[in-house]
């Protein structure tokens, strides 16, 4: 049993959805309208088995996903400074390859394994608040009520990449009653644990940097690259968007269009899950390609964002159009606020 949302899809994201769909562990499946080819599962993919974990299936970046907090800066104060802002943030925040000169205090309330305790080290705490490269990113907008929010995404980084490695280098699956399923399992939970700790100091560090108070009340943090036990099945989500009824969640669009912060529905067709973006059309080496720097330029005006040949495989045009995916489902999540961007830092 399965569900596509998706309008617009590769033929070889199909094909990944397909044959994942038709392992005998499989026992449903459901394709987020932003979905696009991945490595062995497409990106936008919710699969649910029995007896079976697959690390494939959540993927290198364990624990990527999105927080939001909103601010006490006013939306005139954040287009006034903009660039001010922007570069306190690029001052304080690592991007790219780049890490803290120190490790930072953090150590994890989820249990170690014999792997995972290997690969927790100082170099695992250097990278932790920082915001790597690709889709990563660290932004400042407002929504119609005029209220500023900031908005990252950022995963687990080297330490969640090393842990998955290390489990894909065991099998296609893991029978989850077996030592390795229960190691997985418990790194995975550390994993996830530490990409939040990461996206959380990231926000601290932003907003010790421009001297703004974010409003507790108000955080979000949703991952979409995880596996969770719920109902005796084992529901993967790899590029998708946690999205049980009344569950808070946040949903990029691209530089250009913003973030949505959206209210789960609990669909069970789509295993309570939405989109985690608007997913790409156009791989990054043919984006840097085909996609002309002048035109990514015309289409950011009014935002203060690093917008050059470095950034262009990130370009709105590389994306679906944000505003169909979102209309594609409006039966899995509502729509709380839209964030425009008036900043955004980028790896």
């Amino acid at each position: 049993m399965f569900k596509i949302y998706a309008d617009v899809l590769e033929d070889s994201a199909l094909d990944q959805f397909m044959s994942a769909m038709d392992k005998d562990f499989t026992v449903k499946g459901a394709l987020m309208p932003d979905a696009h080819t991945g490595y062995d599962l497409p990106i936008g993919a919710v699969v649910a088995t029995d007896g079976v974990v697959v690390p494939s299936w959540v993927g290198y970046d364990i624990g990527c996903g999105m927080s939001a907090i909103r601010l006490d800066l006013s939306k005139d104060y954040v287009k006034h400074f903009a660039r001010r802002i922007y570069d306190s943030l690029n001052s304080a925040i690592p991007v790219g390859f780049n890490r803290h000169d120190s490790p930072q205090d953090w150590d994890g309330s989820s249990p170690l394994t014999d792997i995972s305790s290997t690969l927790f080290n100082d170099a695992a705490l250097m990278q932790l608040g920082t915001l790597g490269g690709g889709n990563h990113f660290l932004e400042i907008g407002y929504d119609d009520n005029d209220d500023t929010w900031m908005i990252v995404h950022s995963g687990s980084r080297r330490f969640g990449h090393s842990i998955a490695t290390h489990y894909m280098g065991l099998g296609d699956y893991l029978d989850s009653d077996s030592d390795d399923g229960k190691a997985y399992a418990l790194d995975l939970d550390f994993g996830l644990e530490y990409a939040l700790a990461n996206r959380e100091l990231i926000i601290n560090k932003a907003l010790d940097a421009i001297g703004a108070i974010g409003d507790r009340d108000t955080f979000i943090n949703r991952n979409h690259n995880h596996a969770e036990l719920k109902d005796g099945l084992w529901i993967h989500r790899k590029g998708a968007t946690h999205a049980e009824l009344g569950m808070m969640g946040v949903i990029p669009g691209n530089m250009r269009d913003g973030s949505f912060i959206v209210r789960g529905l609990g669909n069970p067709d789509s295993l309570c899950s939405s989109s985690h973006g608007a997913g790409r059309v156009l791989g990054r080496r043919r984006a840097k390609r085909d996609l002309n720097v002048d035109d990514f330029h015309d289409t950011m005006t009014g935002i203060v964002a690093n917008v050059d040949a470095s950034t262009l495989d990130e370009s709105p045009f590389a994306y679906k159009n944000i505003f169909d995916v979102m209309k594609a489902q409006d039966d899995l999540v509502e729509t709380v606020a839209w964030v425009r961007p008036l900043v955004n830092v980028k790896g």
